[in-house]
């Protein structure tokens, strides 16, 4: 057992709520993508108890290395080594096939260049009917659903102008744009959303 792994307290929070949706996602065999593993807290959890299906974890080529103390200790058989995935101008095309997507709070830490960028290279990886599972904070009609959503987007812009929670209507455009149809939207602890989108 390593010590002094990385730790996101927000990962330990949702991890449960995720997984609950996720069992009845991801029912099928196959490779799961996922697109800003971070510490690798879901990743152990979630391949953990979803064993039919193989975890594919992918980062930031400057964080793709941080999950590996997660995902050794854990030693499952289901979950690959962390790959670095740059998704703007990173090569899509490089990737093992895959069966399903999954990205958690990656949308508002990203420009929204890059969220264009995810959208379009899903579009491509994925096959017809899969679906890609995105969880974080959102607005709607440019009206942030709490509170602490209107300071958690201030704070996020304040950090760093390309930062910020997206809005539906934005996401919904781009996904009607690149082949992902919006099919649900989960509403989740802490006022998070799961959205689900399908590949036509």
């Amino acid at each position: 057992m390593q010590k002094d792994k990385p730790f996101s307290q927000a990962c330990e929070n949702n991890k449960a709520p995720i997984l609950e949706k996720l069992v009845e996602l991801f029912k099928q065999p196959g490779t799961i993508l996922e697109i800003g593993t971070g510490t690798g807290q879901h990743a152990v959890h979630f391949a953990a108890h979803l064993p039919h299906v193989v975890w594919q974890p992918t980062d930031h080529p400057q964080n793709a290395q941080l999950s590996r103390a997660w995902i050794d200790d854990a030693h499952l058989t289901n979950i690959n080594p962390p790959i670095a995935l740059e998704v703007l101008n990173g090569d899509w095309s490089s990737l093992p096939a895959i069966d399903g997507a999954f990205s958690a709070n990656t949308a508002h830490i990203m420009a929204w260049e890059e969220v264009q960028a995810m959208f379009r290279g899903l579009a491509e990886a994925l096959p017809k009917g899969a679906i890609f599972c995105l969880y974080g904070p959102f607005s709607y009609g440019g009206r942030h659903t709490s509170e602490n959503n209107v300071r958690f987007d201030l704070s996020l812009r304040t950090q760093a102008p390309h930062m910020g929670i997206r809005d539906m209507e934005d996401l919904e455009a781009l996904g009607e744009e690149t082949g992902l149809k919006l099919e649900k939207d989960f509403g989740m602890p802490a006022n998070n959303r799961l959205l689900v989108w399908r590949k036509s």
